[in-house]
């Protein structure tokens, strides 16, 4: 991916992929000209079309806001890497960001055989073996590389889609396919298409060297990553035939070290053709006229045969295969059992049996593991790829337990599923939540993009898609015990124990000596310029209007803020409580307890099958500053769900055992949380650099003080908390008064409200002289660096130049940041900055900024920022072209939904009464880069920062740290409070 190169996550929620139902079958129709399928009874009405040279098209109108996820995906993955140049296709995926023979470049005549040259000399370098001569042969590919800049103009692709306003902007690579995102404004399809077409007929592989480095920084971030271990462990041990495990998608160090241009440039050439391919719109547009302009702008590309890839099947697994892997995050295991593909018959019952262990709520582990505190976290996911599933169960223990129980606590699970040892009525429940998730998927452009695309490169009949209910609806206890007898059997799986401590194989891919290049951000190529020059239909921005989009009311003391919902059957509920941890320390706490209790009329475990049957959830948060009650589910059974959410919030009982297995669990997190780079780096570090002394982060009940809480302590906070002020929020079909008569029924006592007990205040912390802070983490192969300045009080009057700077400076692909620091000087895979509102009025703006990179980078990288944070470069076209991007986006985006009251309620917070947006949008047209650098001088420019380090001292010259401040080591213990 180009910011995270292995998606993994997203793709983890299973889709169901079963028997096709009576209802839903294949119709043809014509429209305008023009041949597509669609199913019969599909609500999103989704359009397939194959045109003349095979490309597939997928079009799914969504008239909910005038914005297009579009994606643009090839049957091309890892698995189709060739074995001798691993990780070619996630190269590629980062090369075609580069531009062709019309953009990204000032002179094409004169850059071009010096690419050509940069061509022969990485061949070169692949055959030599001598390290001196090796050497020699990069240094020159170095120096042409650097003469070959001054032709080429960074990221002007980032620059046409930013301008566009664009969001989300990427691409990722995974074992079969290999995909390019963005999400435009709906006036904007006919400049996307062109950028697209142009983007496919002819990639240049320019400042590849460059881009390499980032590559490599990618890597390093997966040998600083436990998790990712554990994933290339489980796979390679899964697969022994197959592509998904015989390599991984970002390659290995040697073939990293050794690409081949020539061999990237025929990859693309062989795959990326249009019978391998498919364009996938989902949001408002014309399909008649969206069909005939795509058919025109891929028209150029020529179909060919796609070779196959071929495998051998694979062993069944006879035996247990376990395998250990180290480093310093906690210990956790993992255990995965493979069968066949998504669109085989086999992997019908998967999604149901994935679903039966681990739904969130009634699920085997969530009622026996989650529940009963067996385990410090527990959970099960199936992922269906084209040529094999995987269901995949995982584990963290709790304080002083070992791994191998661990394990055989979630092998007990599936002995329940191959005994029968299970509630088939649980089979229903997931019926009725399959509902619901489905409904929810298809609320979003992206939800809808997504799940189009994981069928259409599985090659998975999108008929599947909704025969859930029939399929679950004819399963029978027997099934279910015969499926999970024949692919989850006692001794067929793999299991990786990741165990605390050193990890004696631990790589690093270094860096090479690399000559900062020419990003020429000033410059414009022909294209670009007329790309910019032509003219959109305008889109005419929609602001929020409180008073006429939020309908009110109110019950007892408490006000109803609602918004009708008229697109489908689901509601959400909220009670929005102005007091948090800063309030009372105890409340996080108390609304985790409910979690793990029942009432004189449910037990706990009910509770959750009540809510699953229900197809409902409910949610308690609490942060430093409000406190969320969220219920959530078909509105059908909106009622239901609320009065027994009430009963439990009302009359839960205490449990002694739960909470003291609760804040054992909680201690032990704790512990954990200190081991996970992210979480130091992102949370902990910020926090310190942001306060003096003790902060809202690190200022917690001790371990003694959570030992010694009581559960009649806690229930009570809980029966009492509805008796606080507090917004109720609705979104849901039904209109303000029905909404509020139910939530009537149920939620008011008719007392004067509790008074919210005073928050503790924290100090922000003044900097008068740079400060750099530094924390060790053994073994970490990178460095995070963070950058912290509290700016000035809060005031809504600058928001619009605060909006336009960060565009400009550290907003996205095209900002000055990412151009310098990862373009031009390859110092960082990720490099960000931005200067953040306050969610409050009383609470000062702050300016963060971002480098992670490798430790031996750490001298050239804070200099590298730290210039940026004094000078501020001056492009007058960059500028432009921000506050356009800044206008089309406002005029494209629409606050829809629950975030229309949740936009309410932050204006509420920073004093505002109107949406906000409107003066960015009139303002920034007239904002002059003058504007932002009077801006910048007054607030950044020679102003001093505190700066976090987190990495390994053995790896960084804490002396040299010296130069930027005075530095302090602060201890785990310093920066978390415990």
């Amino acid at each position: 991916m180009r910011n995270t190169y292995l998606a993994i996550l997203g793709f983890l929620l299973a889709l169901n992929l079963h028997a096709q139902p009576a209802g839903f079958s294949w119709t043809e129709k014509t429209s305008a000209g023009r041949t597509y399928r669609t199913v019969t009874n599909d609500p999103s009405g989704t359009r397939f079309y194959t045109l003349p040279n095979g490309l597939t098209v997928i079009l799914s109108v969504n008239k909910n806001e005038p914005r297009i996820q579009t994606l643009i995906v090839t049957k091309a993955g890892s698995k189709t890497d060739p074995s001798t140049n691993t990780g070619l296709a996630h190269y590629l995926e980062h090369m075609l960001f580069k531009g062709t023979d019309k953009f990204g470049t000032r002179d094409w005549a004169k850059e071009e055989p010096l690419l050509n040259e940069i061509d022969r000399l990485y061949e070169v370098y692949n055959k030599t073996k001598d390290p001196v001569e090796r050497t020699r042969i990069y240094a020159q590919i170095d120096s042409v590389s650097y003469v070959a800049s001054g032709y080429a103009i960074a990221n002007e692709y980032d620059k046409m889609c930013s301008s566009m306003g664009a969001k989300g902007t990427n691409a990722s690579t995974s074992f079969d396919r290999t995909d390019y995102i963005n999400n435009i404004p709906a006036n904007m399809l006919d400049k996307w298409l062109e950028l697209e077409g142009e983007r496919l007929r002819k990639p240049v592989l320019r400042l590849f060297h460059t881009e390499l480095e980032a590559v490599y920084e990618e890597k390093n971030n997966g040998l600083d990553d436990d998790d990712q271990k554990v994933f290339e462990t489980i796979f390679a041990n899964l697969f022994l035939k197959h592509n998904y495990g015989l390599q991984t998608t970002i390659g290995t160090i040697d073939h990293l070290k050794n690409p081949s241009l020539n061999e990237i440039r025929k990859y693309f050439y062989a795959n990326y053709v249009p019978n391998n391919m498919a364009v996938i719109l989902a949001g408002d547009f014309d399909p008649d006229a969206a069909i005939a302009k795509i058919e025109k702008t891929f028209a150029f590309m020529q179909p060919k045969p796609v070779a196959n890839y071929t495998y051998q099947a694979e062993t069944p697994i006879s035996q247990p295969v376990v395998r250990e892997v180290f480093g310093q995050t906690t210990s956790k295991v993992n255990i995965a059992f493979r069968m066949p593909g998504a669109a085989t018959d086999d992997a019908m019952m998967l999604s149901l049996v994935s679903n039966m262990l681990n739904n969130g709520k009634a699920g085997l582990i969530d009622l026996n593991l989650v529940k009963k505190q067996q385990l410090l976290e527990s959970y099960a996911f199936n992922w269906n790829l084209k040529d094999y599933s995987v269901l995949w169960l995982g584990a963290t223990p709790r304080e002083g337990q070992s791994l191998e129980t661990a394990r055989d606590l979630l092998l007990g699970e599936i002995e329940k599923l191959r005994k029968g040892d299970f509630d088939a009525s649980l089979i229903t429940s997931i019926i009725n939540n399959n509902k619901r998730q489905k409904l929810e998927t298809f609320e979003t452009n992206m939800g809808r993009a997504f799940t189009l695309e994981e069928f259409f490169y599985n090659e998975v009949d999108w008929t599947r898609y909704f025969s859930d209910d029939n399929f679950y609806s004819k399963v029978t206890k027997e099934d279910v015990m015969e499926f999970a007898n024949k692919y989850l059997p006692a001794n067929g799986y793999v299991c990786v124990f990741k165990r605390q401590g050193e990890d004696p194989n631990v790589l690093k891919v270094d860096k090479p000596k690399i000559t900062p290049v020419q990003v020429n951000r000033d410059d414009q190529s022909d294209f670009l310029k007329q790309f910019l020059a032509k003219p959109a239909v305008p889109l005419q921005p929609v602001f929020l209007d409180y008073n006429r989009d939020i309908a009110r009311a109110a019950v007892g003391n408490n006000k109803v803020l609602a918004v009708q919902n008229k697109d489908n059957s689901l509601f959400s509920l909220y009670y929005v409580f102005e007091m948090g941890k800063n309030n009372d320390a105890k409340l996080p706490l108390a609304v985790k307890y409910l979690e793990f209790l029942g009432t004189d009329k449910y037990s706990s475990e009910a509770i959750s099958k009540e809510f699953y049957r229900l197809a409902c959830n409910f949610s308690v948060s609490s942060n430093d500053e409000q406190t969320y009650v969220n219920l959530s589910g078909l509105q059908e059974n909106f009622a239901e769900a609320l009065g027994l959410f009430e009963h439990l919030l009302a009359n839960c009982k205490p449990d002694e055992t739960a909470l003291k297995n609760m804040i054992e669990d909680e201690i032990k997190a704790r512990e954990n949380n200190k081991l996970e780079i992210s979480y130091i780096s992102g949370s902990a570090m910020n926090a310190y650099g942001k306060y003096e002394g003790k902060n809202p982060f690190n200022d917690v009940l001790s371990s003694e003080q959570l030992r010694a809480l009581k559960g009649g302590e806690l229930t009570e906070i809980l029966h009492g908390l509805t008796g606080y002020a507090h917004n109720i929020l609705y979104y849901g079909p039904l209109a303000v008064t029905e909404a509020t008569a139910v939530v009537a029924r149920h939620h008011t006592d008719g007392k004067a409200p509790k008074t919210v007990p005073p928050a503790k205040q924290y100090r922000y912390r003044t900097v008068t002289d740079n400060q750099v802070y530094f924390t060790q983490y053994d073994q970490m192969v990178k460095a995070q660096i963070n950058w912290t300045r509290n700016v000035m009080p809060f005031d809504v009057a600058v928001l619009p130049k605060v909006r336009l700077f960060n565009q400009y400076f550290g907003g996205d692909m095209s900002s000055i940041v990412f151009q310098e620091i990862r373009e031009s000087k390859a110092l960082a895979y990720s490099s960000y900055s931005f200067f953040a509102a306050p969610g409050r009025k009383e609470d000062p703006y702050s300016l963060f900024a971002y480098i992670g990179t490798q430790a031996d980078k750490i001298t050239q990288a804070i200099p590298a920022m730290n210039q940026l944070l004094t000078e501020l470069p001056n492009s007058e076209k960059s500028f432009t072209q921000a506050k356009q991007a800044i206008r089309n986006n406002i005029a494209a985006s629409r606050i829809t939904k629950s975030q229309i009251l949740f936009d309410y309620l932050t204006a509420q917070r920073r004093g505002i009464e109107f949406d906000i947006r409107r003066p960015v949008y009139e303002q920034v047209e007239n904002l002059k880069f003058e504007d932002i650098q009077t801006f910048y001088n007054e607030h950044i420019s020679k102003k001093p920062f505190v700066i976090t380090v987190l990495g390994d001292k053995s790896k960084i010259d804490l002396t040299s740290l010296g130069k930027f401040g005075a530095v302090k080591e602060l201890s785990m213990e310093e920066l978390f409070g415990y």
